[in-house]
């Protein structure tokens, strides 16, 4: 334990330099997660990422409404 208090201070200097990073970086997953959700629901709102999910959706919960025209070429 010669080292002790040296690594105590070690440690309490990076967990500091961790914390500036990423407080610089400002990386929000819940933004992150928001933001990717790029694709609204017309009929219920619902938000969803890519137009192949949409379209599994709107097949699904929304089968006697017209499919809209940005689905129509999509695959699922």
């Amino acid at each position: 334990m010669a080292r002790g208090h040296q690594k105590f201070q070690s440690q309490q200097k990076n967990a500091k330099k961790q914390a500036e990073i990423k407080k610089a970086k400002g990386h929000d997953q819940k933004a992150a997660a928001k933001a990717a959700l790029v694709y609204t629901c017309a009929v219920c709102r619902t938000q969803m990422p890519d137009p192949k999910t949409f379209k599994q959706h709107f097949e699904s919960k929304h089968p006697k409404c017209p499919l809209p025209p940005e689905l129509a070429d999509v695959e699922a």
